[in-house]
Formats: C-alpha cells, sequence, structure tokens
C-alpha cells in the first residue's frame, strides 16, 4: 500500500531488474492503482513509455518526498522515437496520467510506502 496526502493507493511492486524493466509494457492498472520501482540505487532515474497502452505520471520520489512528477507521459510503440523522463530519486512510481492532478499530489508531498 502507498499513501500519499490521503490517499490510498494499492501497488504492484516491481524491485527485480525483469521486473523493471517490463513495468506497465502491454498493462492496464487490474486489481491495482500505482506501480512502484524500488530502484536498486538512487540516482538520476530514466523510464520511458515504450509499449504501454495508456498514458501515465511518472513520478520519481527520493527518500520519501516527491522530487519530479512528469504528468501525463504518452504511450509510444516505436523504441527509437521514445521521449524519457527522468528525476532524481530510489522510487519511481507510476499511474494512470492524470492521477497526480486530479489529487493534488505535488513535488515536496511525502510518501509511506507498506508491504503490509
Amino acid at each position: 500500500r502507498l499513501l500519499i496526502n490521503d490517499n490510498l493507493f494499492r501497488c504492484k511492486v516491481c524491485n527485480t531488474p525483469e521486473s523493471i524493466t517490463k513495468g506497465m509494457m502491454k498493462r492496464k492498472f487490474d486489481g491495482f492503482d500505482c506501480m512502484v520501482f524500488l530502484m536498486p540505487e538512487k540516482k538520476n532515474q530514466e523510464f520511458w513509455m515504450y509499449d504501454c497502452l495508456i498514458p501515465l505520471d511518472i513520478v520519481m520520489v527520493n527518500d520519501n518526498i516527491i522530487e519530479t512528477i512528469n504528468s501525463n507521459c504518452p504511450p509510444c510503440k516505436d523504441s527509437s522515437s521514445c521521449e524519457y523522463y527522468n528525476g532524481f530519486g530510489n522510487v519511481v512510481l507510476e499511474f494512470e496520467g492524470g492521477t497526480c492532478k486530479d489529487l493534488g499530489i505535488n513535488v515536496g508531498d511525502s510518501i509511506k510506502l507498506s508491504m503490509y
């Protein structure tokens, strides 16, 4: 589970190289509201929207504080022309595009992640 402000999300956690690479490729949010990527290093992270089905908000989190929100990132089908979305942190969140704006989630907000 993930809590941001008063918003509680059901999460799918990605913490292996394979699950991080696959992410939301060819997937819909089915049974979960957010994908959480636990990154192996705290650094500048780069994500793209290759083979995704819907626009996503890609959120970079550093030590439980939102550092960057990339809003409504459009899917792309051609890997040679996909845009990269980046930001510094050790956790990356993906929501359906527009979620952050709709729920008032902003840079500087804190997150609470619970595996229970």
